[in-house]
């Protein structure tokens, strides 16, 4: 049996074959253009009925009129000629921020904060009209039901078409074939990042490097298809429609310039190509000139700009509502935490902050004081600690400790450190200097953003996710933040704190 008979027995190459008895029932260009076609209607019949909907609320509902003026009523007919019109300048706001194009769809929190964008810009768009045309009557009620009801239901709608994408997917429908060119350390992490990226649409069938040929496995599944000169060869045989260039693999430029007379304009695969910094891209890249020569820069934070306001009201605002809220609870678990054994009340842990700056995390005391000394007791827990850095059964703890660290209520003093700007709401697990080690590549990227008090590892399982797991974790929500992404895990945070899975 030959190579490449043994190759395609993998279930990542496979899986190519699946999506492209696929493509031959409907072309990947006639898939896309379907989706679209459905996205347009499903935006018209949400904007139309939103507005319906919002007409009906603020003039007709006789459970809401406590609310408005009721000498303010319109007639519908008034109403009729937006109620007709929107959809149509909903629809072009909508393709003019790319929510029709491919890029910018099934990619993640991205496509609902577009969403939003657009819709806000439709609603100055109608308020500036009332100014201009003052005998255009617009009803604040009805603006603002109208405003809301239209970003839910647009949105709604795009959550469920999006699930069905992803179910056709396991069909072979809207996936694209992909290889890496490179195999080495780059080429490995981008190819680690793109098979837990499960939305992303790409499907990795292998790598393609400079001289190794067609072989098993090089990493997780992922097998050489063979050698850059069979690129051509590989393409049309598992259907490939994007190649992906480890940019510090290929150090021969002739390599890099050859695949991109080549394919470079293509209409059947696309080119794209890491900056060969991949270990630092979590902050972003700005390409600026400088007498005429582009030259790409480094941010040396990952928020940035509108980013960092938007984080900065997000934290303070339910910050200091919840400090208002819980201080009755505070109070009653320091009060606890002093009676349940002698020593501090608040434990300081020092951990690490925004670029490196180390701070001391506010915690309720959850051990004993002579916690060293009852651990020394426990070799195997000592080593079990220096592991993972966390003890299932942990001896030190009080049993008031227990039940806080159970519901994450130990955590609650930290509410203050978020005050004080060097912690955040949602952000990445925060670590202690000696930690820094264990996330290897990635130390650096952990440090652009302020660390959370909850994040995506809070709600994946706490402690019962591996090491290697929430460093994963911690590098997807850098690498996709948005404040949608920060509202998302916010409203996943209580849901898994009352379960407790993974509290210890």
């Amino acid at each position: 049996m030959s190579i490449r008979t043994e190759v395609e027995k993998f279930p990542l190459v496979a899986v190519s074959k699946k999506i492209k008895k696929a493509n031959e029932r409907i072309p990947r260009h006639a898939q896309w253009m379907l989706y679209v076609m459905v996205l347009v209607l499903s935006d018209a019949l949400m904007t139309y009925f939103a507005f319906l909907l919002a007409y009906y609320l603020r003039f007709n509902a006789g459970f809401l009129a406590p609310f408005f003026d009721q000498n303010a009523k319109v007639s519908f007919k008034t109403y009729s000629l937006l109620l007709y019109s929107m959809p149509f300048l909903w629809l072009a706001i909508f393709a003019m921020n790319g929510l029709y194009s491919k890029d910018n769809l099934l990619g993640g929190t991205q496509e609902y904060s577009r969403v939003f964008r657009s819709i806000v810009t439709g609603f100055l768009l109608i308020i500036f009209a009332g100014f201009v045309d003052t005998t255009l009557f617009i009803a604040r009620g009805w603006l603002f039901m109208a405003w809301v009801l239209n970003f839910l239901f647009v949105a709604i709608a795009r959550f469920w078409l999006r699930r069905g994408v992803y179910a056709l997917r396991k069909f072979g429908f809207f996936l694209t074939p992909a290889v890496i060119v490179g195999a080495n350390q780059e080429g490995r992490w981008l190819a680690e990042q793109l098979l837990k990226w499960e939305t992303s649409g790409l499907h990795l069938v292998g790598f393609v490097d400079k001289k190794t040929p067609a072989t098993f496995p090089l990493f997780h599944d992922l097998v050489s298809l063979g050698t850059v000169e069979q690129l051509g060869e590989i393409i049309e045989r598992y259907n490939i429609g994007e190649i992906i260039l480890a940019s510090s693999a290929i150090s021969t430029r002739d390599y890099l310039l050859e695949i991109f007379r080549k394919y470079g304009v293509s209409d059947k695969v696309n080119i794209r190509m890491s900056s060969g910094l991949y270990e630092i891209l979590t902050t972003g890249l700005t390409v600026n000139e400088f007498a005429y020569v582009p030259l790409v820069y480094v941010n040396k934070v990952r928020l940035t700009g509108s980013d960092t306001i938007l984080k900065f009201l997000l934290d303070y605002v339910l910050t200091i509502s919840s400090l208002l809220v819980l201080s009755p609870l505070l109070l009653a678990l320091a009060i606890l935490v002093k009676l349940s054994s002698p020593g501090p009340i608040i434990h300081k842990r020092r951990v690490m902050g925004l670029n490196g700056k180390q701070f001391y995390a506010y915690k309720f005391r959850t051990m004993v004081v002579n916690g060293d000394e009852v651990l020394a007791q426990h070799p195997e827990l000592q080593q079990e600690l220096a592991r993972n850095h966390k003890l299932k059964n942990d001896p030190r703890v009080t049993r008031i400790g227990a039940f806080m660290r159970k519901y994450s209520l130990d955590e609650l003093p930290q509410l203050f450190n978020v005050l004080k700007r060097e912690m955040s709401l949602v952000g990445p697990r925060m670590i202690s200097p000696e930690e820094v080690a264990m996330y290897k590549q990635f130390d650096m990227n952990l440090l652009t953003v302020l660390p959370g008090l909850t994040g995506v590892w809070q709600v994946s399982g706490r402690s019962d996710v591996s090491y290697e797991e929430r460093v994963r974790l911690d590098m997807y929500y850098i690498r996709n933040w948005s404040i949608w992404l920060d509202l998302q895990i916010l409203f996943r945070t209580i849901p898994a704190v009352l379960k407790s899975r993974g509290a210890y």
